[in-house]
């Protein structure tokens, strides 16, 4: 993870948003006040909201439940 400042991120656009596509990097923006942002790719962001979705709710009951059968050896 890179850390910049909002200057400096501005500045250097191309830079930034190449090692976020090409590298998988994630850069955290520093600003005033710490309001500062993290810049991700839509990739890593679409994947985090499908980690979510898939940790909550039933979802989650379902896949604890299996883990705990695998565990057990209750493998069909």
């Amino acid at each position: 993870m890179k850390v910049v400042n909002k200057t400096d991120f501005r500045e250097n656009l191309k830079k930034w948003f190449d090692l976020v596509i090409d590298d998988l990097e994630e850069v955290i923006i520093k600003r005033k006040d710490n309001r500062d942002l993290v810049f991700i790719s839509l990739d890593e962001y679409n994947s985090l909201k499908e980690t979510c979705y898939l940790l909550s709710g039933k979802n989650r009951e379902i896949i604890m439940k299996s883990l705990e059968e695998a565990k057990a050896g209750k493998i069909h």
